[in-house]
């Protein structure tokens, strides 16, 4: 099957984008995919696929969700059609909490890079900050043996691999995930590159307007993930006081008066507020959907208000399996008090 855009696609042009602190351009809606534990590697890479048809042109992507070969090979004929080319393509990949050791930065890079066939990626993040991993489908009270609190040295001596591999060329920007406050602010103070990107979860019911804030006042991009809720987030992170994003009755309110799902507020509200949602769906429709409500219709100063004020604090994706020994719950994961929990 020959690659085509889609007759009924968004031309790219009009999607807003971000500039980096080095003056490239992020489009300011990206496809995620995360589907390890639920969506086989290749639904996924034909999600990606109609994505880049109908106009999609940021995909974010992660070792650790095992489908990067099958979404190279999507890669690799979209490139060869000739309808694109490599700098069109937001691509971003992630180092995986194993992979934290002396020289584990490239080893992992350069095989993200063989797998989505590509010479560089626009972007490289740290998943998470501490190389505490699990195996895959582990329940909240799974541990590795080996898991310890955030220690600033250990994400240096990382970090100082991050640096080298932007130098080289193979990342054109480095950047963090899952980051807290306390632990951005030592990051900044102790860099000599400092990070394009944060990404983290943000939706309409957790803004975290502290940590916003932080990131646009030094240049640092804020990509969320989960902007919609993560409906389908494993169970694991679910907890009983979680509430649907979704069915809020500001949103619903919004989605009436504009006669649209309530999915396209939260992916306005996100873009328009200045963050770089990164939805996942396998489903063209969606897919579609998504990046139409960031171009059409745009909501009012008022709804941009009321939504501001539909804040709960409510983290959905907790992180559980990344705890330590002697962590009490998921929030010493995030730091909630301020300050690094030990």
């Amino acid at each position: 099957m020959s690659f085509s855009f889609a007759p009924d696609g968004v031309d790219p042009a009009v999607v807003p984008s971000r500039t980096t602190h080095r003056g490239d351009r992020m489009p300011a809606l990206g496809v995620g995919t995360f589907g390890s534990d639920h969506v086989d590697p290749q639904d996924m890479a034909a999600a990606v696929r109609d994505a880049l048809a109908a106009g999609y042109r940021h995909i974010d992507c992660a070792r650790v969700y095992k489908n990067e070969a099958e979404i190279g090979v999507v890669l690799n004929e979209v490139l060869s059609s000739g309808l694109l080319i490599r700098e069109d393509l937001w691509i971003t990949g992630k180092l995986w909490n194993d992979m934290h050791g002396p020289g584990e930065v490239l080893v992992s890079l350069a095989e993200t890079l063989r797998d989505l066939r590509l010479d560089y990626v626009d972007l490289f993040l740290i998943h998470w900050p501490v190389p505490n991993h699990h195996p895959p489908g582990v329940d909240i009270y799974a541990r590795d043996e080996d898991s310890r609190s955030y220690i600033h040295e250990e994400f240096m001596s990382v970090w100082r691999q991050m640096e080298r591999v932007a130098d080289a060329g193979l990342a054109r920007h480095i950047g963090t995930s899952n980051m807290t406050v306390p632990k951005m602010k030592l990051l900044l103070r102790d860099c000599r590159v400092k990070p394009a990107v944060n990404e983290m979860e943000l939706h309409p019911h957790f803004q975290q307007p502290e940590f916003f804030d932080l990131c646009n006042a030094n240049g640092i991009i804020p990509v969320g993930y989960s902007p919609l809720g993560s409906p389908n987030r494993p169970e694991r992170d679910t907890t009983p006081e979680d509430t649907v994003v979704m069915d809020d009755p500001v949103v619903l309110r919004i989605a009436n008066a504009h006669g649209i799902h309530p999915a396209s507020v939260c992916l306005k509200w996100a873009v328009q507020r200045g963050q770089v949602p990164i939805p996942m769906s396998t489903k063209r429709k969606n897919l579609l959907s998504n990046l139409k409500a960031i171009v059409e219709d745009p909501l009012t100063d008022e709804e941009m208000t009321a939504l501001a004020a539909v804040d709960r604090n409510g983290r959905l994706i907790k992180g559980h399996v990344f705890l330590w020994p002697g962590a009490v719950s998921w929030e010493d994961l995030w730091d909630v008090g301020g300050e690094i929990t030990r």
